[in-house]
């Protein structure tokens, strides 16, 4: 029996495996993507659909792909998947989220090791229990081209650890506005303790769809400001700016190729 996601060119994407590169950089904002590419050499758009926007260019002549996710998991996920069957195999996601710790301040690098599950597409992947993780190499990319595009100032640093990943935005942001405010903030209080370095909204689906599929993936994400100083009425820096992340996640790409060729 035939199927709506027979066909070579992908139901969502709409992109064939000559269209696309091993490589990936991810990002939610459509708008985004021409900017990643314009860093890449001979860049072109190869397809648009609803929130996929999607470029292929080259790196160190090696084939790169740039696409975008919309927000949240499940998209995240279509796109993951159906990249994935175009011949990609090493994912990175360049994003924004909001600080917990008090150490990441707006402007702040972070790059997520790993995602707390507090959403509910990684659960069609994952069982309960097993953690979302990034894979090591591309961590260790992202942290190598971070350190290099880094200074040890407000809105400057980066940091590796365990990030947030949510499905609601408002469900956290104006967390005071749901009728299960007790139970996010009670949760909310546990993450701060145990060191959660930010909440955002895509990483533990992207992690869950490459560990599945025997992929990899990374991320490396701008606080565009801390949530809990905010809250505290502490000023604190706020900013849009992801020109950082994108060169970080572009060089970490770079790093990947240069391994691989040697290895």
């Amino acid at each position: 029996m035939s199927s709506i996601t027979d066909g070579e060119r992908q139901f969502h994407i709409q992109t064939t495996p000559e269209e696309v590169g091993r490589y990936v950089i991810l990002a939610g904002d459509p708008a985004r993507i021409p900017k990643i590419a314009k860093l890449l050499d001979g860049a072109a758009q190869v397809a648009y659909n609803r929130e996929f926007n999607v470029y292929t260019g080259t790196l160190e002549g090696e084939k790169v792909t740039v696409c975008s996710t919309g927000i949240g998991g499940a998209s995240t996920a279509i796109a993951v998947e159906e990249l994935i069957k175009c011949g990609a195999d090493t994912f990175i996601r360049v994003g924004t989220c909001g600080g917990i710790a008090d150490k990441v301040r707006g402007g702040d690098l972070v790059i997520a090791s790993a995602a707390v599950r507090a959403e509910g597409t990684s659960y069609e992947y994952l069982p309960t229990g097993y953690p979302s993780a990034a894979d090591f190499g591309v961590t260790e990319a992202l942290a190598r081209a971070a350190a290099a595009l880094s200074e040890d100032s407000d809105g400057k640093r980066f940091h590796v650890g365990v990030v947030h990943s949510k499905d609601s935005f408002y469900g956290q942001v104006e967390t005071e506005n749901s009728p299960v405010a007790y139970k996010l903030r009670e949760r909310w209080q546990s993450y701060i303790r145990c060191g959660c370095l930010s909440s955002e909204m895509e990483c533990a689906a992207l992690y869950a769809v490459t560990q599945a599929r025997g992929a990899r993936g990374g991320s490396v994400l701008t606080a565009i400001w801390n949530m809990e100083r905010a809250h505290s009425g502490v000023d604190e820096t706020q900013t849009l700016d992801s020109s950082r992340a994108i060169r970080c996640a572009v060089e970490a790409v770079r790093l990947l190729m240069k391994e691989r060729s040697n290895g």
